[in-house]
């Protein structure tokens, strides 16, 4: 028996994929993928939809959709001379913002959007931050039963909320969009776009901290359409929550101390981000994870030993130690990231850090990039010419090791070296013209649906310099290229 697959004689085609909204007439010609040339009485689509026809003297497919029809649609074609089949994809996008529009889409063929994975997330109860609530979640027509909350500090007051997954370990959550697929995961977070009308803050941040070491905690994430309730909730970014099952999935133990910065407190210091000095050498990071809990005796013992080293160890004794206290290269690129693309806020808070008492280094993982490429985090304009001092004075560690001949010699010619390998200008701008190619019409139904509440929203709504999301991508293009040039790329 041969274990050549079959020779493909016409191999039916109709192209595709074809995205359109409800309501919107799609067209096409059927005929083989190979030189053979067959009539179009030779194909027929034994499943044609409610209204759409097949004029075989045309080789003509015709749908015109209506308000209920949102949908994906994977046609058979059925070729009679060879007897060979084929598939054409048809993406019928839900048109919320119609009056007459029929709100309830079916979750289990709402697959996709314009390319992009839907995710359908549905609440039994009422959500808070406090604590999971029971919940179910639908994704590429596979039900899971889940748990949700909210997330965020300042952004709890968006109209647009932020949320944190949890799913069984029976049943772990599993995409493998694009090549940042999410396999195998028992916690994720759907990070809203609310104050980035880009679309492409979050994930572009989180793709250049991956970039830098592939020894990193790689930090996965895609954009995503979420329906919250049986509604159209918007574009979203879906990736990795930080917890102890990420650290797993990167061979460190899954019950280590894992530490959150939480405020600008979280510095290295003796004294607090306003000069005082500070309670508890741990002011500014909560426990997230970790034995003994936080509350506990010793719950922060060896953070505590970690910060006093960086704030009180004697030159000498700080660089003889440094590298086999912490992972040097994860700390060393934290500043080197957060610094290129001015992600004040993330620069001290908005990090997590891990440690296994018993072995192993220090590691970190930076968080939450609202505030980074030219805006702050409630999305004022910041300029590309951001020194390298603000962090510094943000970050002790940052300090200790840029002020030492050897060590601030070699960080910054790694700076160097990043900046036109792993951070290469011309590499990430082709990266946001990509995705934004990839996320353009349903950035364009996001800002649809958000814009107005976005730009009256209170936390910056006296601004008076407001973008569309076109020209804020190119924004964020120009931001990039002058903070390049600024930092000597």
């Amino acid at each position: 028996m041969s274990d050549l697959p079959p020779v493909v004689q016409c191999g039916p085609s109709a192209d595709g994929p074809y995205w359109l909204l409800e309501g919107e007439t799609v067209g096409f010609d059927v005929g083989c993928s190979t030189d053979v040339v067959l009539p179009g009485s030779a194909f027929s689509f034994p499943d044609l939809p409610e209204g759409a026809s097949y004029d075989p003297s045309t080789s003509t497919f015709t749908w015109t959709t209506g308000l209920s029809d949102g949908a994906v649609y994977d046609l058979e074609i059925v070729e009679d001379t060879y007897g060979e089949t084929g598939v054409v994809r048809i993406g019928v996008a839900d048109a919320f913002m119609d009056p007459a529009n029929v709100p309830v889409v079916d979750p289990a063929a709402y697959t996709h959007e314009y390319g992009l994975p839907v995710v359908h997330l549905n609440n039994n109860d009422e959500l808070n931050n406090d604590y999971y609530t029971a919940a179910t979640l639908v994704h590429d027509g596979h039900l899971y039963t889940a748990e949700s909350k909210l997330r965020g500090a300042s952004s709890l007051g968006y109209p647009k909320n932020n949320y944190t997954l949890k799913f069984e370990k029976e049943d772990k959550f599993s995409d493998d969009f694009g090549d940042d697929g999410l396999v195998e995961r028992r916690k994720l977070v759907l990070t809203s776009t609310f104050d980035d009308n880009s679309y492409i803050r979050q994930r572009l941040a989180f793709e250049m901290w991956n970039r830098l070491d592939p020894e990193h905690i790689q930090v996965r994430a895609y954009n995503v359409i979420l329906f919250r309730d049986g509604a159209y909730h918007g574009l979203y970014v879906l990736g990795d929550h930080i917890d102890g099952y990420l650290m797993e999935d990167h061979d460190l133990w899954q019950d280590g101390n894992l530490y959150k910065a939480r405020s600008h407190d979280a510095n290295f210091a003796n004294t607090n981000n306003g000069g005082s000095p500070k309670s508890t050498l741990h002011d500014g990071l909560t426990k997230s994870e970790g034995i003994p809990p936080e509350g506990e005796p010793g719950a922060f013992d060896d953070l505590d030993e970690l910060v006093d080293f960086v704030a009180n160890s004697n030159q000498q004794t700080f660089v003889a130690e440094l590298d086999s206290r912490i992972d040097q290269r994860d700390y060393e690129d934290w500043f080197i990231f957060a610094s290129a693309i001015s992600a004040s806020d993330s620069g001290a808070k908005n990090s997590y850090h891990y440690h296994n008492p018993a072995e192993g280094k220090w590691r970190c993982v930076p968080w939450d990039f609202n505030e980074s490429f030219g805006q702050d985090w409630r999305t004022l304009r910041v300029g590309a010419d951001q020194p390298f001092s603000d962090y510094f004075n943000r970050n002790f560690l940052f300090e200790r090791i840029y002020s030492d001949p050897l060590l601030g010699s070699a960080l910054m010619d790694r700076y160097d070296t990043v900046l036109t390998s792993q951070y290469a200008l011309d590499d990430l701008l082709a990266l946001i013209d990509t995705w934004t190619a990839e996320n353009h019409p349903s950035a364009l139904r996001d800002e649809s649906r958000w814009s107005g509440e976005y730009q009256t929203y209170g936390g910056w709504n006296w601004r008076d310099d407001f973008l569309t999301h076109e020209q804020e991508v190119e924004y964020v293009k120009t931001w990039l290229t002058e903070r390049w040039l600024f930092l000597g790329a």
